[in-house]
């Protein structure tokens, strides 16, 4: 339950953002897209990077946003929450998103985004050692996500479906 003294930050597509408790962090329009939640149950301190896709070597783009890839984004995820006080050896998370919101006649790895983007999120996180307690990925349906660093719940909603806790 909310209370008066609680805030709810926004992160946006390829964006990433650090709450402390008693703030819960949100984010919106998770398709193929993963939300990644790193955060220490001790101090109550998360990150939540929104990735939209799962690796920076293939982009051409000179002023990269570093938010978008998982390949970079969560390195500076991990970073930012040691930074700021979070034990590494602490560190948990939970992911959702990563869905494949269209049907493709061709088995193109290419048109596979949503596995691909749960795969390179898996990958980094088992690079950092840190344990994924909990997920909701795949399936076809975009999701909206918040996590209560108090809590440790991630409440899900996905499209034409009821509110959920991982």
């Amino acid at each position: 339950m909310k209370n008066s003294n609680q805030t709810v930050i926004r992160v946006g597509i390829a964006d990433l953002k650090f709450v402390k408790a008693p703030d819960t962090i949100r984010t919106l329009g998770l398709g193929s897209c993963v939300g990644v939640v790193v955060y220490d149950d001790t101090k109550r301190i998360a990150g939540l990077a929104h990735v939209l896709l799962p690796d920076s070597s293939h982009t051409k783009q000179t002023n990269l946003n570093a938010f978008k890839y998982a390949d970079t984004a969560i390195p500076i995820l991990v970073d930012e929450l040691v930074r700021n006080g979070a034990s590494k050896l602490r560190l948990k998370a939970k992911i959702a998103g990563g869905a494949q919101m269209f049907q493709f006649t061709s088995n193109s790895d290419t048109m596979r985004i949503g596995a691909r983007n749960v795969d390179m999120v898996k990958e980094m996180l088992k690079g950092f050692e840190i344990p994924i307690v909990s997920s909701d990925v795949g399936g076809n349906s975009g999701r909206t996500i918040e996590f209560d660093p108090i809590t440790s719940e991630l409440k899900i909603r996905k499209v034409r479906s009821d509110e959920y806790v991982i």
